[in-house]
């Protein structure tokens, strides 16, 4: 949930509080400082916040940032900066990129927390080695405004961001709801109308913001337009095209540009709608995408209530030929009703790993029995492989709630070591579709793959990031 504003000196027993304070220290002019520190998302023993400070002093090139937590708590992960805890004392020193604050400028990081009992805000700050401290604003109980187009997030707190704090950074990040990257300032893909086969890039209201709906509201009035692109955030060029012609080539159409309208913080946006027949693709084995054995994670936000059994509504690394070329050379989510081995609990639909010659719920021919059903609107699923010997499959609400681990352990027998081409599949399987057809259904709204094994500790941030995002 996100926090207020409080007082300081107040201390909140709850899991979600903020602090502002100011000061214009005379012993130290560059010290003169606003710390305003935010709980951004909470779940039991655990919790996110950010921590925004404005440099009312001299400008700085360097900065530490120091309070103490009174109940406990400890930082378990923090991005844009680096972090050490002693006991209860808590410092924060800037990355490389961010050290120089202007006066009046401001620095800020994130990092996530565990807590035991209450979560209160720390009572004050001080950047370095003098205490912020001074008047604050007063707590507003006034009814909150309309969404605005751009809604805040976290600095450093997308999903992209998060990875790379982690040490594992993304090599393909595709969405058409928002930024996956805080900096991120391009067109999220790209849609195509009926009237004059015009096409026109979509992007952001702003930057690390929303997809631009109204853009394609306009674009496309009185016609109907298909998603032609998915265009890649992360720097890497792994565009995802249709597999049809027009696109990439192949036996596909692309998929209706209108067939769903969600809103992600308050501002409307479009998912990636995908019925029987239409698919995506790209070889990108040359830009970034593991091959082999290397290690790689995965993560989806996609939905429960649109899904079939259909083969293969996957999202991941697979085949450069487009064809089924044994065991290990796909590594991708799979999502949906399709249950291969049998002794499956329930209808689904289920997160499984897609590793080609089969779908896998866990590390063998038998039905997982940590396994279950996500039927939810809107779903996170995650996969990550080291390439040799062990995966894990998570899965959870992406509204709230913190991740299920579905399976955490050995490869199944002959994917070891995994043989993996580096093309990058979305909503077919990988032998699909130079000359056949898509048969599955599913929805995408956002998705990465990284290059490495994440941490749990970044599984987690990135759920709590997509949880604050909010989806409805």
């Amino acid at each position: 949930m996100k926090g207020m504003p409080v007082l300081l000196g107040i201390i909140l027993a709850g899991a979600a509080g903020a602090v502002a304070v100011t000061a214009a220290t005379p012993a130290r002019a560059a010290a003169g400082c606003r710390a305003d520190y935010q709980v951004t998302n909470s779940w039991q023993g655990g919790f996110g916040a950010s921590v925004t400070v404005t440099d009312l002093g001299d400008p700085v090139t360097a900065w530490q940032l120091t309070w103490t937590f009174p109940a406990g708590q400890s930082v378990t992960q923090l991005w844009n900066g680096t972090v050490s805890q002693s006991g209860a004392q808590v410092t924060v020193t800037n990355a490389s990129y961010n050290g120089t604050i202007a006066t009046g400028g401001t620095a800020s990081f994130g990092f996530n927390g565990a807590w035991s009992g209450s979560n209160p805000a720390p009572a004050s700050f001080a950047l370095n080695g003098t205490t912020c401290t001074g008047t604050v604003p007063s707590i507003s109980t006034s009814p909150s405004a309309s969404p605005s187009a751009s809604p805040p997030t976290s600095p450093g707190g997308l999903p992209c961001d998060l990875y790379a704090a982690g040490g594992t950074p993304c090599v393909a990040a595709h969405s058409t709801t928002r930024a996956l990257l805080s900096t991120y300032n391009g067109a999220l893909y790209q849609v195509r109308r009926a009237s004059d086969h015009a096409t026109r890039d979509i992007g952001v209201v702003s930057r690390g913001g929303p997809a631009d709906a109204a853009a394609q509201d306009t674009f496309c009035a009185g016609t109907s337009c298909v998603i032609t692109v998915l265009y890649d955030q992360s720097g890497h060029g792994n565009n995802l095209g249709y597999q049809g012609t027009g696109g990439i080539g192949g036996a596909d159409t692309a998929a209706g540009a209108t067939r769903e309208a969600v809103t992600v913080g308050g501002s409307r946006v479009y998912s990636l709608y995908i019925n029987a027949g239409n698919s995506y693709w790209r070889n990108g084995s040359a830009s970034g995408i593991p091959t082999g054995s290397a290690p790689e994670g995965i993560y989806l936000v996609t939905s429960g209530t649109h899904v079939n059994g259909g083969c293969c509504f996957d999202y991941g690394n697979s085949e450069t030929t487009r064809r089924a070329d044994g065991a290990g050379a796909m590594d991708a989510i799979y999502f949906g009703t399709s249950c291969w081995f049998g002794g499956c609990s329930g209808t689904g639909p289920w997160v499984q790993a897609d590793l080609e010659y089969g779908l896998y719920p866990g590390g063998s021919r038998t039905w997982n029995p940590h396994q279950r059903a996500f039927p939810s609107r809107f779903v996170t699923a995650m996969l990550k492989n080291n390439g040799t010997s062990r995966f894990a499959i998570k899965g959870s609400n992406a509204q709230s709630g913190a991740l299920t681990t579905l399976w955490d352990g050995a490869l199944p027998a002959g994917y070891s070591p995994m043989r993996k081409q580096g093309a990058i599949i979305l909503g077919s399987g990988g032998d699909c579709c130079i000359d056949n057809t898509n048969q599955s259904a599913g929805t995408f709204y956002e998705g990465a793959i990284v290059a490495g094994y994440p941490s749990d500790a970044t599984d987690n941030a990135v759920q709590a990031g997509i949880v604050t995002a909010g989806y409805r």
